[in-house]
């Protein structure tokens, strides 16, 4: 028997292949082109339905695990070559056709759908059909009868036949038109749920049912984000990007960052003189006024090119860095949630080739497995032909300690007019770790994730004199292009009279 369904569908196989191989397709007048549309459209749902069928009839669990997939969804995307989308769509269908097997008698149960597997089977129907005409009524299905369910099911399946209510017969006549589209059928189907379930769901059942976000695919080398958060999730999340990307209009504030004057030799003055300043000296460097910052006045206070959208995304990328190393995070496996960046040896100290990470599909930018690697730790796995022979670990992270000395002496993100609270940044390392620089507090400063990513090609360029930072603009900032000690922002002159500063206050 098995043999004879082979030879029956290797022979559709081999018509269909002459149908494509003799030219005649193109040759067609407009008139039989539709008319082979209309007869491949039948061909296909049968496909479709014999695919569905196959599936259907067999074991749930042991026919994917017999053939050495471990899910359905696995078998269908080998054996079909179809994406995890296509392959998802034909197990729904699975699910609303199968046909499960009486412990009692052993006979086979009606189908959920009985109506709409015949209309599937007789080719009046295809997965997309389907899963059009189902998943309004599927979402009500805990609301409404087994009873209403299968009188939906034998409704939709004659509309999919083209059977309509004809309008010059009795309350039961019929008349048979063309097949109904799937935005057609939906309609059907909602106007169904509307006569069903008039009453509808208990006021806040069905957003939070609809709940989720989905990642999908890459595209042009990013990943798409969609979905629905409850109020209470969005409301978090606003203030959460709010509080990174808050323009601050009123100036920088306290404690903001402004710069003492420096160059390649000098880059700060003593605390002393900053004292003077703050006691009452009405000039600073360069006859400008004490309060008054040529090097931070930007009046949105944010020295950033990027737009609200982008700039909702690094902060929700900051977030969730933040998040994953929260000592109440969950483990996966032991340990906290890591995200693994591969790329090979050669290819990092080069500056050449592709990195990819865990969970994404495609190849990343090498500067992404460098933005990574500074904040994280790097292990190397050594292979031969396929076989590991070697795994090492170099320890470059952080503590908690030097964390906290590193945020108690630069407070925020170290490039001016970010105000990112350095507790929200992450550690980079000023000489890069694989070009010998320690994982020392002399050598790590707070860098929010944006400029921590942008800083190789932004023009800011930051450097360590004697264990303090100093920092370097691109020449639109600063066409003197001198390097700067970023020190927080000295109480005002009427504030600060008759006050010494804090060592707080001089830290840099």
């Amino acid at each position: 028997m098995a043999s004879g369904t082979l030879a029956l569908i290797d022979q559709v196989v081999s018509d269909l292949d002459r149908v494509l191989g003799d030219g005649a397709l193109a040759a067609l007048p407009d008139a039989e082109r539709i008319e082979v549309l209309q007869a491949a459209g039948a061909a296909f749902r049968r496909i479709e339905a014999t695919v569905v069928e196959t599936i259907a009839t067999g074991d749930a669990v042991d026919f994917p695990h017999s053939t050495g997939c471990r899910t359905q969804n696995e078998l269908l995307q080998r054996t079909l070559l179809t994406d995890l989308r296509g392959a998802t769509r034909v197990a729904k269908v699975v699910a609303l056709v199968r046909r499960e097997v009486s412990l009692a008698s052993g006979d086979r149960l009606p189908a959920r759908w009985p109506a709409l597997r015949e209309a599937m089977l007789d080719g009046a129907i295809g997965v997309a059909g389907m899963l059009a005409a189902t998943e309004p009524i599927e979402k009500v299905s805990h609301r409404i009868s087994v009873d209403d369910r299968l009188r939906a099911d034998r409704c939709l399946a004659r509309a999919a036949r083209g059977f309509r209510p004809d309008p010059d017969g009795g309350p039961d006549a019929e008349v048979q038109g063309p097949a109904p589209t799937l935005d057609e059928l939906t309609l059907l189907a909602e106007t169904l749920v509307a006569l069903l379930d008039p009453d509808g769901d208990e006021p806040g059942d069905e957003p939070a049912r609809r709940r989720g976000i989905t990642l999908g695919r890459v595209r042009d080398g990013l990943r798409s984000i969609k979905g629905y958060l409850t109020p209470e999730v969005a409301a978090q999340l606003e203030l959460i990007l709010d509080a990174f990307n808050n323009p601050k209009g009123d100036g920088p504030p306290t404690p903001g960052v402004a710069f003492t004057p420096g160059d390649d030799d000098e880059a700060d003055e003593d605390a002393e003189d900053d004292t003077e300043r703050a006691d009452g000296d009405t000039e600073g460097a360069g006859g400008q006024p004490a309060d008054e910052d040529p090097y931070n006045s930007d009046p949105r206070c944010v020295i950033d090119g990027r737009t609200a959208a982008q700039k909702r995304h690094d902060a929700l990328a900051a977030a969730l860095a933040i998040a994953a190393r929260h000592r109440d995070m969950p483990t996966i496996g032991g340990a906290g949630p890591v995200l693994v960046v591969t790329v090979d040896a050669k290819d990092l100290a080069n500056g050449t080739g592709r990195a990819s990470v865990s969970g994404a599909w495609g190849q990343l930018p090498l500067g992404v497995a460098a933005h990574v690697g500074c904040t994280g730790t790097i292990q190397r796995v050594l292979f031969d032909e396929g076989r590991i022979i070697g795994i090492t670990t170099t320890d470059r992270v952080f503590t908690v300690h030097q964390r906290r000395a590193i945020i108690a002496r630069d407070r925020e993100c170290l490039i001016p007019g970010c105000h990112v609270p350095a507790s929200w940044c992450e550690i980079h390392h000023v000489t890069e770790h694989s070009q010998g620089g320690p994982t020392h507090t002399d050598n790590g400063v707070p860098l929010c994730w944006w400029h921590h990513r942008s800083l190789g090609t932004s023009g800011w360029e930051i450097r360590m004199d004697d264990g303090v930072p100093q920092v370097r603009g691109p020449g639109w900032w600063d066409p003197e292009q001198r390097w700067r000690t970023p020190r927080l922002s000295l109480p005002t002159r009427e504030k600060a009279r008759g006050a010494p500063a804090t060592p707080a206050q001089r830290v840099a």
